[in-house]
Formats: C-alpha cells, sequence, structure tokens
C-alpha cells in the first residue's frame, strides 16, 4: 500500500512481499518462512470452508425458505465475494500475517486493529471449542465406550501437535482434508446432475420440483432475506485463504489465485449443491437434519450404498478440517496482535520454522476451557454465551475491511493505484454497498427470532467488553514507543 496508509510510516507499495511494515512504531511480523506451497493454498482456497454447515446445516435454510434458498446462498456469496475483493486489493499488495486486522491497524488506527484482532481470535477459540465437542460426538457414535469429552481432548491434541510441528504440517494435513470435501461435492454435482435430469438409473425428471409445490418461494421474500443472514456464516473463514498465501512460496500470485477462485467455488460448490438438493428433492419433503442430513438422504436417493457411513465420515473429516484451520487462524491473529504490542509480547515468540508456538498454544487451552466448561457445567450456558457473543464477528470484519480499503485507497496515488495487481470494482461504491448489506442483515436478526437477537446482543457484549481493557492497551502502546528520557548527568563527589 501507500506510504500514506501509515500514520508513522509504513510498507512503500511494491515492496518485498517477504516483509510487512508497520503503521505505527515498530516493525510488524516478517514472512520470513515461506512453507506453504502453490497446492496447499489453492486447496485451501478451494475446500477451506466447507464444512458442517453445508453438509447439516443447509437443510434448515431449505426447510426456512423453499427452493429460493438457492438465493440466499447466492446473495450471501456475492457479499463474502465483495469483502474478499476488497482485502485481496490489500493484501496483494501488501502481504501480511493477520492480513485484515494489520489493515485495519494502518488505514482507521490501532483501536480498529485491537477490535477486529481479538474479535476474530475470541470466534476462532469459540469454533475450536465447537468442533471438538461436534468431532467428539462422533467419535463417541463410532466407539461408545469413548466419552465425549476425551474424543474432543483427543481430536485437539492431534491438531495442536500438527501446527506445532511447522507451516508446512499444518498446509499437508489441510491439504488432504480438504482434499476429500472437494472430491464429495464434485461426485455430488456430477451425479447429481444425471439424476435431476433422469438421467441416472431409477431417476426421474426433477426439474419442476423447483416450482411445483408452492412456488419457487413459497415462504415469500422475506424469508429469503433471512435466509442471506443464516447462510452469510456459513460462508466465514474464506479469509484463511489469504493468511494462508502470505506464508507461502509466492504470496502475491496465492493472494491473487484465491481472491479470484472465491467467486466460481461459491457458486458452484454452495449454490449448486442446494440448487440441485432443491431440484432432486421437493423442499417440503426433505428430513429434518437433526433427523438425517439432506447430503445423505440424496445420496441415499442415488442409491449409494451405506451413505449415511459415507457422509458421516466426510462429516467428520470437515470437522477435523475446521478444526486445523480454525486453530491456524486463531494462533496467526494472536501472534500478530502481539507483535504491534496489542497483546502480551510473549505471544509473539516463534519456533526456528516460523511456528507461533505461544499463539497455537494459548489459542488452544481457550478451546479446553470451552470443552470442559461444556461438559462439567452443560446447564451453566456459558459454553452457549461464548458461542453466541462471536456470532457476529465475520459482519464485523467484513464492515472494517470495507472501510478500510475505501480508506486506504483514497491515500493513494494516481500512479500508485494504476499500479494495484488486484482491484475491487466500482470504488467506493461496492465497498459502501456491503456495509449497508451488513447493516441489514443485523437488523433482520433482530426482528427474526430470539436465536439471532441473542446472537446480537451477547456479541455487543463481547466488543464492550473489549472497549473496556482498552485504555489499558492504548497506555501500554504508548509507554512502548515513548523513548525513556536520558537520566541527567551528575558530578562525582570528591
Amino acid at each position: 500500500m501507500s506510504n500514506d496508509g501509515a500514520p508513522h510510516g509504513g510498507a512503500p507499495s511494491g515492496s518485498s512481499a517477504a516483509t510487512t511494515a508497520t503503521a505505527a512504531g515498530g516493525d510488524s511480523p516478517e514472512i520470513t518462512h515461506k512453507a506453504l506451497r502453490s497446492r496447499h493454498v489453492t486447496m485451501i482456497t478451494l475446500g477451506g470452508i466447507i464444512g458442517a454447515s453445508l453438509f447439516v446445516g443447509s437443510g434448515n435454510v431449505i426447510r426456512m425458505v423453499g427452493p429460493a434458498a438457492v438465493l440466499s446462498y447466492l446473495l450471501g456469496g456475492l457479499l463474502v465475494f465483495l469483502a474478499m475483493r476488497m482485502l485481496g486489493e490489500m493484501a496483494a499488495a501488501r502481504p501480511a500475517v493477520g492480513s485484515f486486522m494489520e489493515y485495519a491497524r494502518v488505514g482507521l488506527g490501532e483501536w480498529a486493529g485491537y477490535f477486529v484482532g481479538w474479535l476474530y481470535w475470541y470466534f476462532w477459540v469459540g469454533v475450536i471449542a465447537f468442533e471438538a465437542v461436534v468431532g467428539g460426538s462422533l467419535l463417541a457414535g463410532w466407539f461408545p465406550a469413548m466419552p465425549v469429552w476425551l474424543g474432543s481432548v483427543i481430536l485437539l491434541l492431534i491438531f495442536t501437535g500438527t501446527n506445532l510441528i511447522s507451516v508446512r504440517s499444518f498446509g499437508e494435513v489441510e491439504f488432504w482434508l480438504a482434499s476429500v470435501k472437494v472430491a464429495v461435492i464434485v461426485a455430488f454435482l456430477a451425479v447429481g446432475t444425471l439424476f435431476a435430469f433422469g438421467l441416472w438409473p431409477g431417476a426421474g425428471f426433477s426439474i419442476p420440483n423447483l416450482w411445483q409445490h408452492g412456488g419457487f418461494a413459497p415462504e415469500g421474500g422475506w424469508a429469503v432475506v433471512s435466509g442471506v443472514a443464516v447462510v452469510i456464516f456459513s460462508y466465514f473463514g474464506t479469509e484463511i485463504a489469504v493468511m494462508a498465501a502470505a506464508e507461502s512460496e509466492d504470496p502475491a500470485k496465492g493472494i491473487r489465485q484465491a481472491t479470484v477462485t472465491v467467486v466460481w467455488r461459491i457458486l458452484i460448490f454452495f449454490v449448486g449443491s442446494i440448487l440441485l438438493i432443491v431440484t432432486i428433492v421437493p423442499w417440503n419433503q426433505l428430513p429434518d437434519p437433526d433427523e438425517q442430513a439432506p447430503f445423505v438422504y440424496v445420496f441415499d436417493l442415488f442409491g449409494v450404498p451405506g451413505a449415511e457411513t459415507i457422509m458421516s465420515i466426510v462429516i467428520f473429516t470437515a470437522v477435523c478440517s475446521v478444526l486445523n484451520s480454525g486453530l491456524y487462524s486463531a494462533a496467526r491473529m494472536f501472534s500478530a496482535l502481539a507483535a504491534e504490542g496489542l497483546a502480551p509480547r510473549i505471544v509473539a515468540r516463534k519456533s526456528k520454522n516460523g511456528v507461533p508456538v505461544v499463539a497455537v498454544i494459548a489459542s488452544t487451552l481457550g478451546g479446553y476451557a470451552a470443552v470442559f466448561v461444556n461438559f462439567l457445567a452443560p446447564e451453566s450456558g456459558i459454553f452457549d454465551f461464548i458461542m453466541n457473543s462471536a456470532g457476529l464477528v465475520a459482519l464485523f470484519v467484513y464492515v472494517f475491511v470495507a472501510i478500510t480499503q475505501m480508506k486506504l485507497r483514497s491515500r493513494m496515488s494516481p500512479e500508485e493505484r494504476a499500479n494495484l495487481k488486484l482491484k475491487i470494482w466500482l470504488h467506493p461504491w461496492l465497498g459502501i454497498l456491503v456495509i449497508v448489506a451488513v447493516a441489514g442483515i443485523v437488523v433482520v436478526m433482530l426482528v427474526s427470532d430470539d436465536a439471532s437477537r441473542t446472537q446480537v446482543w451477547t456479541s455487543l457484549v463481547a466488543v464492550g467488553v473489549l472497549a473496556v481493557f482498552w485504555p489499558l492497551v492504548r497506555r501500554n502502546l504508548r509507554r512502548r514507543r515513548t523513548p525513556r528520557a536520558a537520566a541527567p548527568a551528575t558530578t562525582p563527589t570528591a
């Protein structure tokens, strides 16, 4: 980004991708360990956000909206794509571990980096705990003698180890986990298309299911809009690809690839899958996801033997993938916060191969704590509070990304704007559209149901807690960046 983008000196445009300079007082972490290869970044980009929210949660959206759930996923995907494009513009010019936290700090000030970074870390700690609980439940279903809490702890230990070994080990594990998810989705799309057109054995032409059961939008347009508020959280995690690309062999290329790929990935994997489900199965005949996941139900229709077992393994793979990438994201953000003085300095310490060891362990400890709270005091509501209070983090991040991109672009010279490797179109109007859309989603959540309103208010509580501690953090920053006055010279006495 431009030198103007930093209040106290930033990275010049076109600076080395291996180094990220700060905007205020000091150097931000250098990207010195480019351990992820192109294939790692590609697969993280393709499969990073495919999780249980698609395989299982999509059933709730379809039952709530009808066939028009396709539009809910399309509109939500468009919002995420625009936010990713704006993030990509900043990241391609200035690769940084911690990406949007660093850009918010540079563009808007220390306070913005503080809030974005800590909220993002808090969100992923909650996700780590949640996925560990889900994974432990799946293991307990396969091995009844194993208690759920033990399965959760085993998963946490495995992926803590994976992240501690090296950046490459994280990338390799994520590559294979994501490969499984992508392969299943591709098979589902191929067979599902044949099935919908009656070209699969035992199948009939089912396209009319899109409008024959109460119309394409049987619950009305408001349900479509409400559906966007639900599906938007299914897409959160896309930004992991940009963070991972910053630690790759070619950060600029990886970032461009991640942001460009996201649009067709959303269209094909998410929108395409939902379109096939509502085409193959009448929307009002889809079973409750708590009883049978929509993908399991459709695979059964395909005549795939052992469909439920296969999908259980796939969902377990998805859970492990989110757990692995969630720990990576939390650790990188925590380390980036510490490097800028927004978290304890010790958290920024790295091993010889570039792994932020303390940040990995600290993020995992948060997961352990939440897991044990859930099992020791399940009725306390603490675990539910943690999950609900992180609910709006995705929307907060998208707003900060939009505001930061507009701010940094406005500080650039015409020459710097012309030399941008990746641009958001129609600047600043698409950024404004993202902000307005996020505000609209929050309004929809406030008027929808009690669960959505709870997410809004508990998320605001989390923001309030951070606001209480900000004066202390700001005072510490000033103390670190103010040179100590030289001690006055004294005349030795005889």
